[in-house]
C-alpha cells in the first residue's frame, strides 16, 4: 500500500471501530427503549423533540466546525502557527452563537411547544437547552480532529458519547423518569463525550502549536465566510434528516413518529460503515487538491464508490426482503407500522452511503458553495413534499418525499466530483452493472428461503444465507480480492 492508502487504512479502521461501538450502543438504546421501557407514544414524543432539538442545534452550530477543520487542514501543512488562533476564535464565534440561540430557546420553549401543537413537549424543550450546549462541543471536537487527520480521536469521542449515552438513557427511565429522563441521560453522554474531545484537543493540539508572531490577515474573515456555505448545507442537511420527523409529529401522532423513527434509525445503522469511510478519506482530497495530486484523489474515490455500492445495494435490497419478519420479531407488533417505512428508505440507504462518501470531500476540495446550493434546494422540495404527502398518505409520504429529494441530490453531487476529478464513467458503469448482477442472484436465494420465517433462528439464516450469496460472486466477479480484504485486516 501506498503511504497514503495506509493511512486512510488505518484511519478508516479506527473510525469504523468507533461507528460500530457507536451505532451497536444506539441499536441497544433502540431496541431496550422500543421493545422494554417505552410504548410507541413515549418513543416518538422522545425522538420528536429531539428531532427539533436538532434544528435548534444548527442554528447554534452554524458551519464555524466544518470551516474550522477545512482550514486546519490546509494550515497544517503551510502555517502551522495560525491553528491557536482559528481554535481560540471559533471557540469565541461559537460561545456567542450558543448564548444567543440557548437564552431564545429557554425563554420561548412554551411558545414553541404551542406553536408546534403540543404543549406537553415544553420541559424537553426547556432541558434542551443544555442538550444543544453540550452536544455543540461534543460535535466541534470530533470534527477538529478530521481537519487534524487525526481519525482515532474522533472515533474514541463517538464510542465515548454512544455507551454514555446508552448507560444513562437506561438508567434514568429504569429509575422511573421515563421519556424526559432518556433526554437527560442523551445530555449525560454528550457531556462526558464533550469534555473529553476538549481537553484532548486542548492538551494534545493546542498546547503543542507554537502561536505565529500574528494572526494571518483576513484569516478570521475567510474562516466566517466558509462557515456560510456550510451552514447552508448542514441547515439542508438537518431539513432532510429531522424535519420530517419533525413534521410527521405536527401532522400525526406520537406513535407515527415512533415508526418512521424506527425506520431511520435502522437505516442509520445499516450506513456506519459508508459514515466512516467518507469521514476518513474527506481530508486526503485537500491535501492532494493543494499537492496538485488529482489522479490519485481520483483513484481513491472511485475505489471506495464500487465497494460501497458492492455493499449497499445488495444490502438494501435485502432489507426490503425481510423487513416485515425482522421489525415484528425484532421490536414486536406494535411497531409493524415500520415496515413500510423501512422498506422505501432502503433506496435512501444506497443515496446516502453515496452522501456520506461524497460531501464531506466536497468541501475539502474547495466545492461547499456548489454543494451548498444544491442541498438547499432539495431540502426546500423535500420540506414541501412532506407537506404535501405527509397529510395525504401519512407516514410513509416522508420516507417516499426523502428519497425522491435525495436522488436529486446525489446526481449533483456526483456531477460535481466528475468536474473535479474526471471520474472513468464507462469502467464506473461496468462495476455497478456487475454489482447489480450479484444483487438480483443474491434476491433469488433470499426469497426463496424467506417463506419459511417462522423465527429468529430462519430470519438470522435466511440473512446469513444471503450475505454467503454475495461474498461467493462478489470474490468470483474479482470486485473483492480475499488478499486485499486479509491485509486490511491485519
Amino acid at each position: 500500500m501506498s503511504t497514503t492508502q495506509d493511512h486512510i487504512v488505518r484511519g478508516f479502521k479506527a473510525t469504523l471501530v468507533s461507528r460500530a461501538i457507536y451505532m451497536v450502543s444506539s441499536a441497544l438504546l433502540m431496541f431496550v427503549l422500543a421493545r422494554f421501557l417505552l410504548d410507541p407514544d413515549g418513543y416518538g414524543t422522545l425522538y420528536w423533540v429531539i428531532g427539533i432539538l436538532a434544528v435548534v442545534q444548527l442554528l447554534a452550530d452554524v458551519g464555524l466546525g466544518k470551516s474550522t477543520a477545512r482550514y486546519i487542514s490546509e494550515y497544517n501543512e503551510k502555517d502551522p502557527g495560525q491553528i491557536p488562533y482559528l481554535l481560540r476564535t471559533t471557540i469565541a464565534y461559537k460561545l456567542i452563537v450558543i448564548s444567543v440561540v440557548g437564552s431564545t430557546l429557554f425563554l420561548f420553549h412554551e411558545e414553541i411547544a404551542a406553536l408546534l401543537g403540543d404543549t406537553s413537549a415544553a420541559p424537553f424543550l426547556a432541558v434542551g437547552v443544555i442538550y444543544i450546549v453540550v452536544n455543540s462541543f461534543n460535535g466541534f471536537s470530533q470534527i477538529a480532529f478530521q481537519g487534524f487527520n487525526k481519525l482515532g480521536y474522533s472515533a474514541a469521542i463517538q464510542a465515548i458519547s454512544g455507551v454514555a449515552r446508552l448507560v444513562f438513557v437506561i438508567a434514568l427511565v429504569l429509575a422511573g423518569f421515563g421519556a424526559l429522563g432518556a433526554l437527560f441521560g442523551y445530555i449525560v453522554g454528550y457531556t462526558i463525550a464533550a469534555a473529553v474531545g476538549i481537553t484532548i484537543l486542548y492538551e494534545r493540539f493546542y498546547r503543542q502549536y507554537e502561536p505565529a508572531d500574528e494572526y494571518e490577515s483576513g484569516l478570521s474573515r475567510r474562516l466566517l465566510e466558509y462557515s456560510v456555505p456550510l451552514t447552508a448545507t448542514r441547515s439542508a442537511n438537518v431539513i432532510d434528516k429531522q424535519i420530517d420527523t419533525v413534521l410527521v409529529g405536527v401532522f400525526l401522532t406520537p406513535a407515527a413518529v415512533a415508526f418512521y423513527t424506527l425506520g431511520k434509525q435502522i437505516t442509520d445503522f445499516v450506513l456506519a460503515p459508508a459514515e466512516a469511510l467518507g469521514f476518513t478519506i474527506s481530508p486526503n482530497f485537500g491535501e492532494q487538491k493543494a499537492a496538485d495530486q488529482l489522479e490519485q484523489a481520483r483513484e481513491i474515490y472511485e475505489t471506495s464508490l464500487v465497494q460501497t455500492m458492492l455493499l449497499y445495494i445488495p444490502a438494501a435490497v435485502g432489507l426490503i426482503l425481510v423487513a416485515e419478519p425482522f421489525i415484528t420479531m425484532i421490536f414486536g407488533g406494535d411497531y409493524a407500522g415500520s415496515v413500510p417505512v423501512l422498506q422505501i428508505l432502503a433506496g435512501f440507504i444506497v443515496l446516502q452511503a453515496i452522501t456520506n462518501l461524497t460531501s464531506d470531500s466536497l468541501d475539502y476540495l474547495g466545492r461547499a458553495r456548489s454543494r451548498a446550493i444544491a442541498k438547499g434546494g432539495t431540502s426546500i422540495a423535500n420540506f414541501g413534499l412532506n407537506i404535501l404527502l405527509i397529510p395525504l398518505i401519512g407516514v410513509i409520504g416522508a420516507a417516499i418525499a426523502t428519497v425522491i429529494t435525495h436522488t436529486v441530490y446525489v446526481a449533483v453531487n456526483l456531477y460535481i466530483v466528475h468536474s473535479e476529478l474526471s471520474l472513468r464513467l464507462e469502467s464506473l458503469g461496468r462495476s455497478i452493472a456487475m454489482i447489480c448482477g450479484i444483487t438480483g442472484v443474491m434476491a433469488v436465494a433470499v426469497l426463496l428461503v424467506t417463506p419459511l420465517v417462522s423465527n429468529l433462528f430462519m430470519l438470522f439464516a435466511a440473512v446469513g444465507l444471503g450475505g454467503f450469496t454475495w461474498a461467493v460472486l462478489a470474490v468470483v466477479s474479482g470486485l473483492v480480492d480475499p488478499n486485499e480484504v486479509r491485509a486490511v485486516i491485519t
